[in-house]
């Protein structure tokens, strides 16, 4: 340790500072500096800055020394030995006035000076912890956003720090030291919780204070806040004091809160979502399993054509749609029903009460009858409808979601049977389901295993009764179930997407097969292929037909595919573009069952189209209903008008057959001529059969 002697006038007897001076180097301390004046003195404290200042001095009576050491003390904040030359009493009283921390010392008790400087320094020390812990605490209180508390036990009176009532909105002056300032400020509904905690900590069950509770504010709101404290005990493990903190957490859980709530909420809607749902679904569920003399339903709701809204007038109309329904469900419900949007545009409604199946139409009808009422999107106006399943609870129900899940059936089945209506489940609806489920299963076994045959019919010239063309037709080889038709399984193909790999196979297969036979002699021979709405969607689609041509070798104009009306109008500028890059391959579009769409010459000359089919319905109804010949002739003339080819499909009967060729139809195709047959006996057909017509 080093320390600066310093001296306000060298009056003082040499000998003694001498002595002074060497009795501290022998215990360790060193001599930096001595000072002749008060001045010399402070600045050499001001440079130094050292552990331990003192000064020697003669004092003669005057004081200039004793302030200038209090100074310094002020400046460096150090403790001071004063070493006096002056036995005066006055003198010394003086000295302790003016600087009354410092230590006196007399130069003739050097013999003591070590253990006073000891003293000094421990005293130093001491007060320096204290004032550090003072400091550091006072520091931590302001620093924090936290209010604290101090509870004495056994006076039963607590500190508040400014903080803890400034976050309740009071001055520091407004709360006293009851512990009654604090509980009557708790919520009603936690403060049991909160003497419940606080008592458990008291009597030892738990460790630690930490409890969540609701406080009113001085301008009457409630806040939340969060109490954390640490008990002492005495010797005897009395409970004497505890201490903690106070913290705000009212932003943390209207954070909470909100999250919670959007956790259960339709983000769009504003409705309950699936988990709340099910949750109140399950809470009346087991509360109706308890009294069986109590009865609810589940109805499920599906707008109809609402994915038409979407494609045409866009994602917000769509949105603003759903909110309009959402807000006319509920009003056709109580309050303690629940209509919760499921996803998409299907909602599901709790009746928690009804007293019969009756009471569920009748809710079910009133809903329809207000989605239905006009509705402004944007500049459109249209009316909407939906189509309700209704589910009613019975004891052969195990789970909430099985009634759910047959609402949900039943709403499928109002739409099969042509929408805007409501359908009642039955456990038919169930079997059904299954069943579609194990078809799906099924078909997905089929695509890994390719398990389809590929039939043909042959398309006949009227003018030269020569096979000219085939339809590929494509039949599912069940394991199990033998032969399984197109309209068994098209319509779940389309809906799963397996069509996509089924339609594939059979490009790659009639492409294969015509490429044969014209290589045996049939040189203009092609061969027609149905493209279901979701094939025709396939972005990639003239890459795949491009690829499949180049793998088999055939050359563009031995394919045709065919698409109906309905999948060509979907997006016209979407089937323009796909039609024409196809045309570049050389493959060209046969627009299929021509006559029960649109039928229309202005988006027909937009199509760069080969053929029209003629439907088969208004073939069948030949020489018995008059306008399927008139619309026949119709379309055979609009054809003629385009230059374009006639396929005349359906043709059963000689007497069908002879009014097609009364009106110069380029070509037919059906039963009358050949049933689908496979590629082996398209062969045999093909080259063995002469004027097949006659």
């Amino acid at each position: 340790m080093y320390i600066p002697i310093m001296a306000q006038r060298i009056i003082l007897i040499e000998e003694q500072v001498t002595e002074i001076q060497q009795h501290l180097e022998q215990f360790g301390y060193k001599v930096i500096a001595r000072a002749k004046s008060a001045g010399m003195a402070e600045s050499l404290a001001r440079e130094l800055a050292p552990d331990l200042l003192i000064i020697d001095m003669m004092l003669m009576g005057e004081s200039d020394g004793i302030e200038t050491a209090a100074r310094i003390r002020d400046f460096s904040n150090i403790p001071i030995v004063l070493i006096l030359s002056s036995t005066d009493e006055k003198t010394i009283a003086r000295a302790r006035l003016t600087a009354p921390s410092a230590c006196l010392i007399r130069p003739i008790e050097v013999s003591q000076l070590h253990l006073t400087v000891q003293m000094a320094l421990s005293n130093y020390q001491l007060e320096e912890k204290v004032r550090k812990s003072e400091e550091c605490y006072k520091l931590a209180t302001d620093a924090t956003n936290d209010g604290i508390w101090d509870w004495d036990l056994k006076t039963d009176e607590i500190y508040y720090s400014p903080r803890w009532k400034a976050m309740l909105g009071y001055n520091e002056d407004e709360i006293w030291t009851s512990p009654k300032e604090w509980l009557k400020r708790i919520h009603p509904d936690d403060i049991n919780q909160f003497q419940g905690d606080l008592a458990s900590n008291i009597n030892g069950t738990s460790q630690r204070l930490e409890c969540e509770y609701r406080m009113k504010h001085s301008d009457g709101r409630d806040v939340w806040m969060l109490t954390r404290g640490l008990l002492l005990r005495d010797k005897n493990g009395l409970a004497y004091r505890i201490a903690g903190s106070q913290t705000d957490i009212t932003t943390h859980k209207m954070e909470e809160e909100r999250l919670h709530y959007d956790a259960l909420h339709d983000p769009l809607t504003g409705l309950p979502n699936r988990v709340l749902f099910m949750d109140r679904l399950a809470f009346r569920f087991e509360s109706t399993k308890r009294h069986p003399d109590e009865l609810f339903g589940v109805l499920y709701l599906d707008l109809d054509r609402f994915k038409v809204v979407n494609d045409s007038l866009g994602h917000s109309a769509g949105d603003q749609l759903l909110i309009t329904m959402a807000t006319r469900i509920q009003r056709c419900l109580r309050p303690e029903d629940t209509v919760s949007r499921l996803g998409g545009d299907e909602f599901a409604i709790l009746l928690y009460d009804v007293k019969n199946v009756d009471d569920a139409v009748r809710v079910s009808d009133r809903i329809r009858g207000s989605v239905i009422a006009t509705t402004l999107l944007g500049s459109v106006e249209r009316s909407p409808t939906a189509s309700i399943g209704i589910a009613m609870f019975n004891k052969r129900y195990e789970k909430p979601e099985e009634i759910l899940r047959d609402a949900d059936l039943a709403m499928y089945r109002a739409k099969t049977l042509g929408r805007n209506r409501h359908q009642i489940f039955d456990t038919s609806m169930f079997s059904a389901a299954v069943a579609l489920m194990q078809m799906e299963g099924d078909l997905k076994h089929a695509v890994a295993h390719a398990e389809w045959q590929v039939l043909y019919q042959p398309i006949v010239s009227v003018k030269t009764e020569k096979t000219v063309g085939v339809e590929a037709l494509i039949r599912w080889q069940h394991p199990e179930r033998g032969t399984v038709m197109p309209l068994d399984f098209i319509s779940i193909a389309e809906d799963t997407g397996y069509i996509v790999p089924i339609g594939e196979h059979v490009l790659r297969e009639a492409c294969l097969n015509v490429k044969a036979w014209r290589d045996a002699g049939q040189a203009g021979l092609w061969a027609a292929v149905n493209m279901s709405a979701r094939q025709f969607r396939d972005q990639n689609l003239v890459g795949k037909i491009a690829q499949i041509l180049a793998d088999t070798g055939l050359a563009g104009d031995g394919l045709r595919l065919e698409i109906t009306e309905s999948v060509a109008m979907v997006d016209l500028e979407y089937t323009i573009q796909i039609l024409k890059e196809l045309e570049k391959l050389g493959v060209y579009a046969l627009l299929d069952d021509f006559g029960t769409g649109y039928s229309s010459l202005s988006y027909l000359k937009q199509f760069p189209l080969k053929a029209l089919k003629i439907d088969q319905s208004f073939i069948k109804d030949i020489q018995i209903n008059k306008n399927s010949e008139a619309i026949t002739l119709a379309v055979i003339a609009m054809a003629r008008s385009l230059n374009l080819e006639i396929v005349a499909e359906g043709v059963e009967k000689i007497e069908q057959l002879d009014f097609l060729r009364s009106l110069f139809c380029d070509n037919v195709q059906g039963f009358l001529l050949s049933y689908p047959i496979t590629a082996k006996e398209m062969t045999d057909f093909i080259f063995k059969s002469d004027r097949i017509l006659s």
